[in-house]
C-alpha cells in the first residue's frame, strides 16, 4: 500500500520544480538594453532614451528594461562610441557623428557647420530619407546600427563677449567638438578652436583658457553655461543632427523579433526628439533673454562663414567619400 503522506509530498515538490522552471524561463527572457548619456534626467536625451525603452518593450512585447544611465556615470560619448564598437558596457545611445570619429570618416560630416541650410531643409532631407546612404556607411565603418534621428535645434557662437561681425570673431577662443574638420572650419574663420570635453567646458570659459563654445538654446540654459559666457552670436551654422545608435554586436545578440522591434522603437523615438528639440529650442533662447540671463547679436557677415566653409566642407565630404551623399542631402528642395 502507498503512503499518502508520501505521495502529497512528491507531487506538491514536482509542482513547485515547475512553477520554479517556469518562473526561470521568463526571467531569462527579460531583456536589459543599457542606455548611456552624460545628462541628467531632464535633458531631452535622456527623455528620449526613456521613451525608446517604452516604445521597445511596446512593440517586443515581452519583458525588456533599457537602464539608462545619465550624469556621464559610464564616461562621455566617445567612450560610449567604442563601448558599442566592441560590444561592452553601452548597447545604446545618442551620439554626435563627430564623438564616432575614431570609428566612422562619415559621421562627422552631420556636425560640419553649413551642410544643412536651416531646419526647413533637414527636415526636408530627413522627410525623403536622404541620409540613409551615409547611416550605411556609418554602420560599414563603426559597427553600429543608426535607428533613429534626433535634433533639429539651432547652433550659435556662445561667449563672454558679443560677437557680430568676423572682426570680433578673430581670435575667439571657441571649444569645438573633437573632429579635425570642426578646428579646421573655425580655424579658417578666424577664431582659435580647442578641443576640450563637454563636462569641461563651465571651467574652462571661467578659467580663460577658452573664451566660449558653439552650441544650441536649450544645452545653454540646461548647462548654464551663461552664467560665465552671457552673449549669444546668432550665426545659425548648424543645425543640430545627433544620432540614435545600437551596437550591431548588442543587435546580433537579440532575436529577430526584438531587432525588428528595436528599429521600429529607434525611428519613432528619434522623431519624438525632433519634436522636442523643435519646440524647446526657441524656447530657451527666449527663456534665458526674458529673465536677462543672455543677450543676442544678430552676427552680420553670416554670408561670409557660408563662402568660407563650402570649399572646406567639399574637401572633407570627398576625403570621407561621401561628396556624392552630400552633394544629394544640399539638392534636397
Amino acid at each position: 500500500m502507498k503512503h499518502p503522506t508520501l505521495r502529497r509530498t512528491f507531487i506538491t515538490a514536482v509542482a513547485a520544480l515547475a512553477v520554479g522552471a517556469v518562473t526561470g524561463f521568463a526571467q531569462a527572457q527579460t531583456v536589459t538594453m543599457h542606455a548611456a548619456t552624460q545628462f541628467n534626467d531632464d535633458h531631452d536625451y535622456n527623455r528620449t532614451l526613456k521613451r525608446f525603452g517604452e516604445l521597445v518593450t511596446k512593440y517586443y512585447g515581452k519583458p525588456v528594461e533599457v537602464v539608462i544611465h545619465g550624469n556621464s556615470e559610464l564616461g562621455v560619448e566617445r567612450d560610449y562610441a567604442k563601448f558599442m564598437n566592441q560590444g561592452i558596457s553601452v548597447d545604446v545611445s545618442i551620439l554626435a557623428g563627430s564623438n564616432m570619429s575614431n570609428f566612422t570618416k562619415a559621421a562627422p560630416l552631420l556636425d560640419v557647420p553649413f551642410v544643412f541650410r536651416d531646419r526647413a531643409h533637414w527636415n526636408a532631407v530627413i522627410a525623403k530619407n536622404g541620409m540613409k546612404p551615409l547611416f550605411d556607411i556609418i554602420e560599414q565603418q563603426s559597427g553600429m546600427e543608426v535607428i533613429g534621428i534626433c535634433g533639429g535645434s539651432t547652433r550659435h557662437l556662445i561667449a563672454n563677449k558679443p560677437m557680430r561681425n568676423m572682426k570680433e570673431l578673430a581670435g575667439y577662443k571657441i571649444r569645438v567638438i573633437g573632429a579635425p574638420i570642426q578646428g579646421k572650419i573655425f580655424s579658417a574663420f578666424g577664431a582659435k578652436p580647442s578641443v576640450i570635453a563637454y563636462n569641461e567646458v563651465y571651467n574652462a570659459i571661467q578659467s580663460g583658457v577658452i573664451e566660449g563654445l558653439e552650441n544650441e538654446a536649450p544645452a545653454v540654459l540646461n548647462s548654464k553655461f551663461y552664467e560665465v559666457a552671457p552673449e549669444i552670436s546668432l550665426t545659425t551654422h548648424a543645425v543640430v543632427t545627433r544620432l540614435l545608435v545600437v551596437s550591431g554586436k548588442s543587435m546580433k545578440k537579440y532575436p529577430a523579433d526584438l531587432q525588428a522591434a528595436i528599429r521600429k522603437a529607434g525611428a519613432e523615438a528619434g522623431a519624438f526628439n525632433r519634436e522636442i528639440q523643435a519646440r524647446e529650442d526657441q524656447g530657451a533662447m527666449d527663456k534665458m533673454v526674458a529673465e536677462k540671463k543672455a543677450r543676442t547679436h544678430v552676427f552680420t557677415e553670416r554670408d561670409k562663414l557660408l563662402s568660407i566653409s563650402k570649399p572646406i566642407v567639399a574637401e572633407f565630404a570627398k576625403e570621407a567619400g561621401v561628396d556624392k551623399i552630400l552633394a544629394d542631402m544640399q539638392a534636397v528642395k
